[in-house]
């Protein structure tokens, strides 16, 4: 049968880091390589270059990229990497211009939030948290990317991965994911499924944006109050002090004041580490358990590989069972 998506048109962009350099070069290589029977990918100017402050160029030239991809005729605009300044680029992001195109797929993860959390909750476009583009480098596909691929061609039920790559596992640049580590997620006032719209993203982005005017996550929420929210949240650089602060920081913004019906916590990059005898567990417990609400934490969210890719500013179901979960969304 042909695939519904066989004609799409993937604009590749490069609103943070580019592919320079090995092995970030050879896996877009192999990933466009993997993808080119499926769809027509054009890549973007700034895709292979570092020539800003640690950025694939300056910001301006990066929005303007992503301005082009996503106001011409494709149905994809991919991400081929994270970084660290992509929030740079904001300001030249002209949200009202987007809004009058038609809505397509962004995605990415990591540093990409700057653009999947802000079309959301700004414009109301639903984004992908997912992998970037490079992900497809493998001969075989993992079973993030593959999940992805599935959710772009319509599918609506997700469940969570049995095992996931730590930090000590034994890969090189080109090696496909070494699942060495049991995934077990833990539940906090969970007794039945929740539902809400999907927002979140990346706290070490998140807490850029938190109060800023590109922040309008509370005039989103008031959109959206018969729905509620359902906070996805995970940490990359972040300490366990460090995430309780980021979560300081946005409770105290106001994020989690109303209409928020559960949180769904992504394993930390440092997920094995505590700060002075703290761990994530102990901050997720002691920062989120007030609102009374279900909390997952150590999900399949984030920089340790797989994740399951999410659709921001969808409205999904959570059920927890067997120390997994499953996302159905509601459409």
């Amino acid at each position: 049968m042909k695939s519904k998506i066989k004609k799409d048109v993937i604009e590749l962009v490069a609103p943070s880091f580019g592919c320079a350099f090995f092995p970030y070069d050879k896996r877009l290589d192999l990933s466009i390589e993997r993808l080119k029977d499926e769809y027509i990918i054009h890549e973007g100017k700034n895709c292979r270059l570092n020539v800003g402050i640690v950025g694939s160029n300056t910001p301006i030239e990066r929005a303007k990229e992503f301005m082009r991809a996503y106001t011409s005729d494709c149905s994809i605009v991919w991400s081929v990497g994270g970084g660290e300044t992509m929030v740079e680029i904001l300001p030249y992001i002209d949200f009202a211009e987007l809004k009058k195109v038609k809505p397509k797929w962004f995605i990415g993860y990591s540093d990409n939030t700057n653009l999947t959390y802000t079309l959301t909750t700004i414009n109301d476009i639903e984004t992908i948290y997912g992998p970037c583009f490079p992900a497809f480098y493998t001969e075989e596909l993992d079973e993030e990317s593959e999940e992805t691929l599935n959710l772009l061609h319509g599918k609506k039920i997700f469940k969570g991965f049995a095992k996931y790559q730590s930090m000590k596992a034994d890969t090189h640049d080109l090696s496909p994911l070494h699942l060495d580590s049991k995934k077990v997620i833990k539940a906090v006032n969970y007794s039945k499924p929740f539902s809400g719209r999907l927002i979140g993203g990346c706290l070490d982005c998140l807490i850029g944006l938190c109060g800023t005017k590109f922040d309008q996550t509370k005039e989103y929420i008031k959109r959206h109050e018969e729905d509620g929210v359902i906070f996805f949240l995970e940490a990359c650089d972040l300490n366990s002090i460090a995430y309780r602060r980021a979560l300081f920081q946005l409770e105290q913004n106001g994020w989690f004041k109303d209409h928020v019906k559960g949180f769904l916590i992504g394993r930390p990059l440092h997920i094995e580490e505590d700060y002075a005898g703290v761990t994530f567990e102990d901050v997720t417990k002691d920062m989120l358990s007030k609102y009374n609400v279900p909390i997952l934490y150590d999900c399949d969210i984030g920089h340790l590989k797989p994740a399951l890719p999410l659709r921001s500013g969808a409205k999904a179901e959570v059920t927890y069972c067997d120390e997994n979960f499953i996302i159905k969304y509601l459409d």
